[in-house]
């Protein structure tokens, strides 16, 4: 009797698949950017059972060896090597982790600290607010990466360091989107009535306008993710960001843009691709994430 209905819910699986596929077909989802988006997070999990070298120990006698598919390559460097010998493919696997691990923990603790100001802010109001967005308003001034710049010249390298840096320059963003959603959701019946009951304002924040507000700050997330990637590359780039010989993407661009004008084009196309890839991907689904928790937008 269990097997029968075990099979019963299976064959309505299979046949309720395609109607599941046609309505992400439907709402247009991206699916080939989510599926760059997994594929990368994959790979940097498990870049250590992946990377068939050690990333940050070359051979001279390897140095600028071409991908496996041109003259002087070989199958045990496919991407080639670097100035110092080093394996690409297995520098650009690192790498990924590094660009995750970075991304990730900056949209998490600028979300945090953001969203949380922004909730203050724009339920409590008064002398409160003002304060609040007139800090926010002055650090918007403020070009972003130009500020990431100038506290990593202060700190110095490091992946830690980055992680701050960033968090510091881009909570502001959130804050400001926030405390705009918490204006329209305090003045909703539920909220008043939770006034009524008693809640103190702390309960009202937690129970009934942060339900309401995160999925503003998920969309906002995933549209900064590139932001952040492409600030990390900026600053590994420079020099101030994550120090060699660790492998981040940007500190690849750093390394191969002699390279460049020498002909070793997968030095500086290699670790440009992946970067595009990811921002284009996170961006793809940040607009589509927009569009999905947005009525106005999804009637269009």
């Amino acid at each position: 009797m269990n097997g029968t209905a075990a099979n019963s819910r299976a064959v309505s699986t299979v046949l309720a698949l395609p109607s599941r596929l046609a309505f992400i077909r439907s709402e247009g989802f991206p699916l080939i950017p989510s599926l760059i988006l997994l594929t990368i997070m994959l790979v940097a999990i498990f870049a250590p059972a992946l990377a068939p070298h050690n990333p940050e120990v070359g051979v001279l006698g390897d140095r600028f060896r071409p991908p496996a598919w041109q003259t002087n390559g070989t199958v045990d460097h496919l991407l080639g090597t670097d100035h110092l010998g080093r394996d690409v493919l297995s520098r650009l696997i690192f790498g990924a982790r590094i660009s995750v691990v970075v991304g990730l923990m900056v949209i998490i603790v600028a979300g945090a600290v953001g969203t949380a100001l922004g909730i203050i802010s724009g339920y409590l109001g008064g002398w409160v607010d003002q304060v609040i967005m007139r800090i926010t308003d002055a650090w918007l001034a403020l070009p972003a990466l130009m500020l990431a710049i100038f506290l990593a010249a202060i700190v110095g390298p490091g992946i830690s360091n980055i992680i701050i840096i960033l968090a510091t320059a881009w909570w502001t963003r959130y804050a400001r989107v926030i405390r705009g959603e918490v204006l329209s959701v305090r003045e909703r019946d539920f909220v008043r009535l939770a006034v009524v009951a008693g809640c103190s304002k702390w309960k009202i924040m937690r129970k009934h306008i942060l339900p309401n507000v995160i999925n503003s700050a998920i969309v906002l997330a995933t549209l900064q993710l590139g932001q952040v990637i492409i600030a990390e590359a900026g600053l590994s780039f420079l020099g101030v960001g994550v120090p060699p010989p660790q492998p981040a993407w940007g500190l690849m661009l750093a390394d191969g843009k002699k390279g460049l004008m020498a002909g070793y084009w997968w030095l500086t196309v290699l670790p440009g691709s992946c970067i595009m890839l990811m921002v284009l991907s996170a961006n793809l689904l940040g607009d589509w994430l927009r569009v999905k928790f947005d009525p106005q937008l999804r009637q269009l």
